[in-house]
């Protein structure tokens, strides 16, 4: 498994990072409320962090996996994000890339993604009660 290296965060990425979690979109609220404190079977997710000189939406950096969320601002910016992409996977990183729509229309089918690319096996019950019973 390739570690990623350590690279202190700036002033001012860690400033953009901190606003970017308090207006996050709803797609990425949604996500998250999955990802946070351990409820998708137990990896850690990390939102809006720092990997210089990017900020990725979501991150697990126990797996090696970064996700993104693609809405309206990603619209023309395909060169940007194909050339961050490659930096990402340079220090090791696997990149999931998913839709707003695709959060909001099929967060059980996103769920099982991420699951699959953490290395988790996505078939055992959910220890988390919010994934349970859920529709899509």
């Amino acid at each position: 498994m390739t570690i990623r290296p350590l690279k202190r965060v700036t002033n001012q990425t860690r400033e953009r990072s901190v606003n970017l979690r308090r207006n996050a979109t709803k797609p990425e609220q949604l996500l998250w409320s999955i990802l946070c404190q351990r409820k998708l079977a137990g990896p850690k997710f990390r939102r809006q962090h720092p990997i210089e000189p990017f900020i990725v939406d979501f991150d697990c950096s126990s797996a090696n996996l970064v996700i993104e969320l693609d809405g309206e601002s990603h619209e023309g910016r395909q060169t940007y994000d194909k050339d961050r992409a490659t930096h990402l996977e340079k220090l090791g990183s696997k990149i999931l890339r998913f839709t707003n729509d695709d959060v909001i229309d099929n967060l059980e089918g996103v769920a099982h993604v991420i699951l699959c690319a953490a290395g988790m096996n996505p078939d055992e019950p959910s220890p988390s009660p919010s994934l349970q019973g859920r529709g899509n």
